[in-house]
């Protein structure tokens, strides 16, 4: 397949006329003459040119970091490899994306290099492990401002303006709905698509220093999206490092809030993996962070993923209070103060998050209470999320005794979770099973175990 990424750059450099049929031979000395070429001690000539317009990848570093020098020496400015359009490789470095950026450019160059490795399916990215170490790394340097902000910037592939900031936004809103309604597998791949044809280019591109950070900040939205799919996918790994990378764009683009609510996403994850200390301190850190700024919703969310991760880990007298922190600043809020992407957090949504608490805690009875409120105010808009709570609710009917209606709460939420493609859900299901196993003798379970084979989220299991 032709590099059209690559003919494109050679047309505005000036080495090729738009038949793409001159000029390859001039291109072939510059590439020749560049600083990488000539420490390898390499040449290349117009039949090389030829072939990776064709679509023939260089296998080796040098001459991939000649090319980029040679087009960069004819724009005026520097060139990154990723510009260059070659194939995504089938290997992909391990390391890619687990550290947290030093400079802005770091953080595209490491945004770029797990999106060509998630595109292209690489085992040592794909299905890495977490790694508890990058969690705490990243927040620390996210706590001490380890990285300069973005400015103006007077070179690059092409300028950009506010309006491509709100396309950004408008996109990452799409795949958002898709996310909510189907789950993170179902259009996970077409947005890690969508972002490694955009953001690069649009992260290098020439604007003022007001325009560069708010896409940076709309970057590291759109990247937080990538990773909550892949972790709604079951794919922590990969999901680490897009919240990292997250957290340095929007870092780099000085949204203080937007860089903490995403350090509280981590902490949800590292909650659900069963890392409580890890998402306690994380969920701290954000609150650290944030401390100056003071939006009272926010720093309620904060609180209360504080209060998932202590739950879990039975921290019963430390749960409350973190949950009675939750509410008071969430009873503080004022109208108007919050970014657009935490309006989600109403009293529906702190209704389940304080039903998870108590079930995780054993007080059944409480946990039935609220998630039923958070069911009785539910719009319908976050199916997931209404999933979630309902399995929370079918849980916290059997450890109070209440079989029969925990089974018809279970089975009416299997049946919505039919269409949904989340490996989250088959967590819920799991934890309500295995409360099952004390009463498989029930009439009421087994009735309905044997109504719920047909289903797709009960049958993995059996």
């Amino acid at each position: 397949m032709a590099n059209e990424r690559l003919s494109s750059l050679l047309i505005e450099a000036g080495f090729l006329d738009r038949a793409g049929t001159v000029g390859r031979k001039r291109f072939a000395r510059a590439v020749s003459e560049s600083p990488a070429a000539r420490t390898a001690g390499r040449s290349y000539s117009h039949t090389y040119v030829s072939r990776w317009i064709a679509g023939t990848v260089p296998r080796d570093d040098a001459t991939r970091t000649a090319i980029a020098q040679a087009v960069g020496a004819a724009l005026g400015r520097t060139v990154a490899l990723d510009e260059l359009g070659f194939r995504r490789p089938t290997t992909a470095d391990p390391q890619a994306g687990l550290a947290y950026p030093g400079s802005a450019e770091d953080g595209v160059v490491a945004t770029a290099q797990l999106l060509d490795a998630d595109l292209a399916s690489a085992p040592v990215v794909l299905s890495a492990p977490t790694n508890v170490a990058a969690w705490n790394e990243a927040s620390v340097s996210w706590l001490v401002g380890s990285q300069p902000p973005v400015g103006d910037r007077t070179e690059g592939p092409s300028r950009i303006g506010l309006s491509d900031v709100q396309r950004l936004r408008t996109m990452r809103e799409t795949f958002d709905r898709l996310d909510s309604t189907f789950g993170g597998a179902h259009a996970r791949n077409s947005l890690v698509q969508y972002l490694r044809t955009e953001l690069p280019l649009l992260l290098r591109a020439a604007g003022t220093a007001d325009v560069r950070r708010a896409l940076f900040a709309a970057a590291g939205e759109s990247t937080q999206l990538a990773a909550w799919m892949a972790y709604d996918a079951g794919l922590h790994g990969i999901a680490q490092r897009y919240f990292i990378q997250a957290l340095g764009l929007a870092d780099a683009g000085e949204d203080r809030l937007l860089a903490a609510s995403i350090l509280d996403a981590m902490s949800h994850q590292a909650s659900f993996l069963g890392r409580y200390r890890e998402a306690a301190n994380m969920a701290r850190a954000a609150r650290l962070g944030t401390d100056s700024i003071g939006i009272p919703i926010l720093t309620s969310h904060f609180h209360i993923m504080e209060a998932r991760a202590l739950a879990r880990i039975g921290d019963a007298d430390a749960c409350d209070r973190a949950m009675g922190s939750a509410v008071h600043h969430f009873e503080q809020r004022r109208a108007g103060d919050e970014p657009a992407w935490i309006s989600y957090f109403d009293r529906t949504e702190m209704a389940a998050e304080l039903a998870h608490c108590h079930r995780d805690l054993g007080r059944a009875d409480v946990a039935v209470e609220h998630a039923q409120r958070a069911l009785a105010s539910a719009s319908g808009e976050y199916v997931r999320s209404d999933f979630f709570v309902t399995m929370v609710l079918a849980d916290s009917l059997i450890d109070r005794g209440d079989l029969d209606e925990g089974c018809r709460v279970a089975a009416d939420a299997l049946e919505v979770g039919e269409g949904l493609r989340s490996a989250r859900y088959s967590s819920y299901v799991d934890e309500f099973r295995e409360r099952l196993v004390r009463h498989r003798r029930s009439t009421a379970v087994r009735t309905f175990a044997d109504s719920a084979r047909h289903l797709r989220l009960w049958r993995p299991a059996e």
